[in-house]
């Protein structure tokens, strides 16, 4: 088993280079299935979500190799259709992607059901909505959903009764190569929604609209290969501004579009932090105390729910009573009992957590329970005097690349280690 170690009470100082974002890779690495032809993507993060995605296009048949530090070439030219492997599709939710894209170049589809982070029901209802109106029919047994296309496919209009990301991208996917015109109404607006659709126009798809109201998506006969770049992870550079703000520090956050951070900084901003904005910067510094706060996580461009449990330690150390409500997920509130391990004073009533701040967090053993409940933890052990283990960090490795090597550098004093399953059972006892 590995840990990550926090020694934490050391203001963070110093500057810190954001990654590729993980959200955005992710559609793209599956929305080059839809392309016959060699793909090179950019500024991929080093994060496990994204090397799995990559072994399982390997599987299914896809040339994947090398080109450069964090790009690589993608070819799906002779990929085979419903061949995802079940154990590989499990560990990522981003593997329902696979339902719009073999949708859209084969006319159907048949992979496992995701996996991915557990934080609530996270149903699929929206992209069989979507899929049916396209002509699909949709049948799900077995722990695996197939969708076939008796009558053939064809451009719809879609309404989704709620914003979905990931219904928005599926449909995206299937859409591009699908005869016809297809509108959805009430997509979801976040940057990785804009950033697939900039993809895949750059492969030769007619879409418009990705970040409004509506996307209209033309089909097109085929799409060819491109060189693309993603873009900046902006829940990776939120989790290094409230980490400066946290630690009492100052941290300039380079490569960042500071127009996707604006819910962030405003809140932060509110607290009594100082959040000073540049082109592809953003420094944030903290040196007294904090105010407390509301938040309630939205659809972008509102506060996003994947910087809810991050925000929640920060408000720990806010002068004051302060909530968060949870506007997106039904749940996630897992994180609060291990916060509670440290000292915290966090009360939940249903989709809400009131937090009593002011007090200081000490040192635990806690674990992750998800992505970004993870690195809330390893926030919480950076305010912390005194040694904080955080175990399960597998889950926190889906989503950040090199948080360790990245916290060392802003003046952390931050390990993993490798515990044998003896030392925890001894422990244990």
């Amino acid at each position: 088993m590995e840990k990550i170690v926090v020694n934490g009470g050391t203001p963070l100082r110093g500057s810190v280079e954001i990654s590729g974002m993980k959200n955005a890779a992710l559609p793209i690495i599956y929305a080059s299935i839809l392309v016959q032809d060699k793909c090179v993507i950019e500024n991929l993060p080093n994060v496990s979500d994204v090397s799995n995605s990559l072994d399982l296009l390997r599987a299914m048949g896809a040339s994947i190799r090398s080109v450069g530090r964090n790009a690589v070439e993608i070819d799906c030219t002779d990929i085979r259709q419903g061949s995802a492997p079940y154990d590989l599709a499990r560990k990522m939710r981003a593997s329902y992607y696979l339902f719009g894209a073999e949708l859209g170049r084969f006319h159907t589809a048949h992979a496992p059901l995701p996996g991915g982070c557990d934080f609530g029901v996270r149903p699929i209802d929206q992209h069989i909505k979507g899929f049916e109106s396209l002509g699909a029919e949709v049948k799900i047994e077995n722990g695996c959903i197939d969708i076939n296309t008796p009558r053939g496919i064809c451009g719809a209009n879609i309404f989704f009764d709620v914003v979905s990301v990931g219904a928005t991208i599926n449909m995206m996917l299937a859409a591009a190569l699908t005869p016809g015109l297809t509108t959805i109404d009430n997509p979801a607006k976040e940057p990785h929604i804009v950033d697939l659709a900039n993809f895949l126009n750059t492969c030769g798809a007619q879409i418009r609209g990705a970040g409004t109201d509506m996307i209209k998506i033309r089909g097109v006969d085929h799409l060819h290969g491109c060189h693309y770049a993603i873009i900046p992870d902006m829940i990776e550079a939120g989790t290094y501004m409230i980490a400066a703000a946290a630690t009492s520090g100052t941290v300039r956050i380079n490569n960042v579009i500071p127009k996707h951070l604006e819910s962030i900084t405003a809140k932060l901003q509110e607290m009594g932090a100082t959040v000073v904005e540049d082109d592809d910067f953003v420094i944030v510094s903290s040196a007294g105390s904090l105010c407390r706060t509301n938040i309630k996580t939205l659809p972008y461009p509102g506060f996003p729910t994947d910087m809810h449990p991050q925000m929640s330690v920060l408000l720990c150390a806010a002068n004051g009573v302060s909530t968060v409500t949870e506007g997106v997920f039904e749940t996630r509130f897992r994180y609060v009992d291990e916060l509670r391990r440290m000292g915290a004073s966090i009360k939940v009533n249903g989709r809400t957590a009131i937090i009593q701040g002011g007090g200081k967090l000490s040192p635990a053993p806690v674990r992750a329970v998800d992505l970004r409940a993870g690195v809330a933890l390893v926030i919480a052990g950076l305010m912390t005097e005194g040694e904080t283990e955080i175990s399960d960090i597998q889950l926190i490795e889906r989503g950040y690349d090199d948080i360790i090597g990245k916290l060392r550098n802003l003046g952390a004093n931050i390990r993993k280690v490798y515990v044998s399953d003896a030392e925890e059972l001894k422990k244990a006892n």
